[in-house]
């Protein structure tokens, strides 16, 4: 086998469908070399000067990932070690400040999105703007933290918290309740839920004490208006799989809603090839690119991210080639990142024995 050795982040998330104990099975299953790592201890760099290659899909929602991961990777590849995510898949990650610098930057087709750093600024141009518009702190997934402004004062009680005492970017003890209870699938599934409500309980109290609130800044995006649905493309490597992600009643949002829909009919190829392209000028190794209609019909990227459920993918038939392809079957994500950084590893042995 391969003189490779790959270390993995030993994280509470180490089990079947997610991503640590996805690569710690293909690990298994191929006979790979592999080490559960703590990613946390005061040895970490250390312990992986032994290694070729280093995972940890770190989460934007463990304030101790926020403050340390892309560090901590980085720093990894400095010293050589083929990473995931490298520093060019990550460093945007749950950042749409960030996120907006960069899409702009490559030219991709993202909404028209507005950041100010000035109170006076920001309401100069929400005088002057056009709602509904839709605003949105730099993190948070689920939605959670994206909320629609239908008139100037709305929008402006928004600019006074944002440039006042700021807004916590951890949702409240029972966020979105109503559609966690309509995404419960059985009565088995409800008690599963209630089961983990204390420790869930917890963490909201933990976290929220720990991450500062968002203040300093507006980000708004334009609303676009009649879409049942967002799209979402997820590409590693030369595969994207897509499908579709029903809005909420009586709301404009798609993300969380559980109403996902995997025929690959209903995924246009303009969206694949626009991820595609994206996800290649950043030089990311995974990306996924959430979309939606402008009135004039046109798609436009919402916002891009690393972070991703791995069963959601692995759920699609199949996934596209870079030339529409279409390949047949349920494929792991994870797999394919650790299939890809493999091959790296090789290749670039080989350069160097060359």
């Amino acid at each position: 086998m391969d003189d490779i050795r790959i270390a993995i982040h030993d994280g509470p998330n180490a089990f079947k469908g997610r991503w640590e104990g996805r690569w710690i099975e293909y690990c298994q299953e191929q006979a790979i070399a592999y080490e559960l790592v703590d990613s946390y201890g005061s040895d970490i760099i250390n312990r992986l000067r032994d290694f070729d290659g280093y995972l940890w899909h770190f989460h934007f929602a463990k304030p101790t990932d926020q403050l340390m991961a892309r560090h901590l990777l980085m720093a990894a590849e400095q010293m050589g070690l083929a990473v995931f995510p490298n520093t060019a898949t990550c460093w945007h990650y749950d950042d749409k400040v960030a996120q907006k610098y960069l899409l702009e930057g490559v030219g991709a087709p993202l909404a028209s999105t507005y950041v100010f750093y000035s109170k006076e600024e920001a309401l100069d141009w929400l005088r002057e703007a056009r709602f509904p518009l839709v605003r949105k702190l730099r993190t948070g997934a689920g939605s959670y933290n994206v909320q629609l402004l239908k008139s100037f004062s709305e929008a402006k009680r928004f600019c006074d918290r944002a440039f006042g005492r700021g807004i916590p970017p951890v949702p409240g003890y029972f966020a979105d309740t109503a559609t966690k209870i309509k995404k419960t699938r059985d009565l088995s599934a409800f008690w599963g839920k209630l089961k983990r409500m204390p420790r869930r309980l917890r963490h909201v109290r933990l976290t929220g004490r720990q991450m500062a609130r968002e203040k300093g800044y507006v980000l708004f995006q334009e609303f676009l208006p009649d879409n049942s649905h967002d799209i979402r493309v997820a590409v590693v490597g030369q595969r994207a799989w897509g499908f579709t992600r029903g809005v909420r009643d009586d709301d404009f949002r798609a993300s969380g809603s559980g109403r996902i829909d995997y025929d690959p009919a209903k995924v246009p190829g303009e969206c694949v090839k626009i991820a595609f392209r994206v996800n290649q000028a950043l030089g990311a190794q995974s990306l996924a690119c959430d979309f939606a209609r402008d009135a004039a019909g046109e798609f436009r990227m919402l916002e891009v991210s690393y972070g991703y459920l791995g069963r959601a993918v692995h759920a699609a038939p199949g996934y596209w080639t870079p030339e529409l392809e279409w390949c047949e079957g349920h494929y792991w994500p994870q797999e394919a990142v650790l299939v890809d950084l493999l091959q790296h590893i090789r290749d670039s042995k080989t350069a160097r024995a060359s």
